[in-house]
């Protein structure tokens, strides 16, 4: 959001669909063949359920469209198509109507272990799935909307919530840790990195979250941990501007990676 891209989404075709080729479909199948073996036990149910609804296969790179038809009639959620990078005010009011923004473009195999921007691959395998779990989709909804209302000196803080749950979120199922965020799943070094213990753990905690800075261009130092989706809509009940207010008053916590770096 906010940035430039060396990528340029695609154009649909007259039938709605967009076209990729024999080398893109080639990125997309090792791509998707390696994270699922990656990933084995470590998805969350709600993930591997979704998987299964929509119907995703290494064979194809999925279609927005049916996408869309899919998770409107399981959620009453959807995707639109956008360009590489939107801008904040757009992403937060499709999210606000249910409506998950999709890049359409796949990253070229020189980008093929780490891409800064999100592509389809990122999009379309690392967040589709969630959107068919119905207390996500809620907490996805409301969060659009907070990000409308809140004071502009607030919208980047508010999105560290995001960062830490949507993104990189953790939540404990049978009392093992799983994954549900999509910079986990679809990212080989971070789904290692979250599964070998070294970076920390932390309680879901909306006060933390608010207080803690992250990077986009590293391997995340600290995962939060929700108990349920249920739990993570709650706590947009929450006074969240409140909650915002007292977290610039206090400042941040310290940083757990290289300011410098």
């Amino acid at each position: 959001m906010g940035k430039s891209s060396t990528y340029t989404s695609k154009i649909p075709g007259p039938d709605g669909r967009f076209r990729y080729d024999a080398e893109e479909t080639a990125i997309w199948c090792e791509l998707y063949s390696r994270q699922m073996e990656k990933l084995g036990d470590f998805a969350c149910l709600s993930y591997l359920a979704g998987q299964e609804k929509l119907g995703f296969s290494p064979n194809s790179v999925p279609q927005v469209s049916e996408i869309d038809q899919r998770l409107n009639a399981l959620t009453g959620a959807g995707v639109k198509p956008v360009a590489a990078i939107i801008p904040q005010a757009e992403f937060s009011g499709l999210l606000s109507e249910r409506r998950f923004p999709v890049a359409t473009f796949i990253r070229r195999r020189e980008h093929i272990d780490y891409i800064e921007e999100p592509d389809i691959f990122h999009e379309v395998f690392g967040h589709c799935p969630m959107l068919t779990d119905p207390a996500f989709c809620v907490f996805m909804k409301h969060f659009g909307g907070l990000a409308q209302e809140v004071p502009k000196k607030h919208v980047l803080r508010l999105y560290r919530l995001w960062w830490f749950t949507v993104e990189f979120g953790l939540i404990r199922e049978d009392g093992a840790l799983k994954a549900f965020g999509a910079g986990i799943m679809s990212s080989p070094s971070e789904v290692d990195h979250a599964k070998c213990g070294t970076a920390d753990v932390l309680p879901f905690d909306l006060m933390t979250i608010f207080r803690t800075a992250y990077r986009i261009d590293i391997l995340q130092p600290v995962y939060f941990v929700i108990n349920s989706f249920d739990e993570l809509a709650a706590s947009l009940d929450e006074n969240i501007p409140e909650l915002l207010d007292r977290a610039r008053d206090m400042g941040d916590l310290p940083p757990r990676f290289d300011i410098a770096a």
